[in-house]
């Protein structure tokens, strides 16, 4: 889905359920997120790019070694920056999305909550 399809209100709304549906995140809104989802409809970043980036930050921090420490929970939309830069710059292609979604969807909720939850 394009920003030219979208109103502003729309756009952020969508950005914001993304965030709060990606795993490892709090699932909290603070205002600083929702300000940062304006800035980027105001940068026409697409709603596709905000998906993949979380799709591929979600993928990067879920498949990480047994062994590894536990990760903190991702706090605010910011943490997510990098990510939509390096995908607006190179973005993946429609396979290599689908196999992220299906590895993902693999993953048991409770664990992904688990890991989000720990201190770290």
């Amino acid at each position: 889905m394009e920003n030219a399809q979208v109103d502003f209100k729309e756009y952020v709304d969508k950005v914001l359920d993304l965030y709060c549906n990606t795993p490892g995140t709090t699932g909290r809104i603070r205002r600083e997120d929702r300000r940062l989802a304006a800035v980027l409809y105001q940068r026409g970043v697409t709603l596709r790019i905000i998906e993949q980036s979380m799709l591929l930050a979600a993928a990067r921090r879920s498949f990480r070694a047994p062994g590894a420490s536990p990760l903190s929970p991702i706090r605010s939309l910011h943490y997510f920056i990098p990510v939509i830069e390096e995908v607006s710059g190179n973005p993946p292609s429609n396979e290599y999305i689908n196999y992220l979604k299906m590895k993902l969807a693999k993953i048991p909720i409770a664990r992904i909550a688990a890991a989000a939850s720990k201190p770290p």
